[in-house]
């Protein structure tokens, strides 16, 4: 019995090992290498519809209802203004002067907003104020 016991394989000498931390990362890398080169794929592929045009692009917009829009497009040097609806598109008017170019991120008439980091020390400091004492 005690022969027989010697000459068998242990249990689980030949079960699989896991792949390690360095396995992990390769793998993870190997996924991000992918995706970004699909991306760069797909920017590079006519029809895909992700490359920016510079001949046509919207300038501004403006809801009027739930499903109606007033756009302002650019095409070439010549910007129209196009009322957008759920059934179609219309031309409304061909502006003779161009729109001025507004500020980077910001509505035109929009005052600027404060930078996050004002906010949150101001709620900050405002949520100290408002709570009440603990020791009681």
């Amino acid at each position: 019995m005690i022969l027989a016991a010697a000459s068998s394989p242990a249990i689980g000498q030949h079960a699989a090992q896991s792949p390690g931390l360095g396995g992990t990362v390769l793998a993870l890398v190997a996924v991000l290498a992918l995706i970004v080169g699909l991306a760069w794929l797909l920017k590079r592929l006519p029809g895909s519809g992700l490359r920016s045009n510079d001949q046509l692009r919207v300038l501004t917009s403006l809801a009027v209802g739930q499903r109606e829009r007033l756009v302002v497009v650019q095409v070439g040097q010549q910007q129209l203004l196009l009322g957008v609806t759920a059934q179609g598109i219309q031309t409304l008017h061909t502006l003779t002067e161009p729109l001025p170019e507004p500020a980077a991120g910001l509505a035109p008439g929009t005052p600027p907003l404060p930078a996050f980091a004002q906010l949150l020390t101001r709620h900050l400091r405002k949520d100290k104020t408002d709570a009440p004492d603990a020791s009681r």
